[in-house]
């Protein structure tokens, strides 16, 4: 079968998550983001969407190109 392919994005945590609140610690933990400067890829949904909204102080986003 021929599945569609999602657009991905690359999501890379740029700030630390010392003194957030632990909604936003579990949500980084969620997107797979420990260390400073680790990143994930991601497919473009609306559940990621949402958590990146969540976070979007704290990570950067990027589209990656397939």
């Amino acid at each position: 079968m021929d599945e569609k392919k999602l657009p991905q994005l690359r999501v890379t945590k740029i700030k630390s998550a010392i003194g957030r609140q632990s909604v936003q610690k579990r949500t980084l933990e969620a997107l797979g983001l420990g260390r400073i400067s680790s990143s994930r890829i991601h497919n473009d949904t609306p559940q990621i969407r949402g958590m990146l909204f969540q976070v979007k102080h704290l990570v950067e986003v990027q589209e990656v190109d397939a």
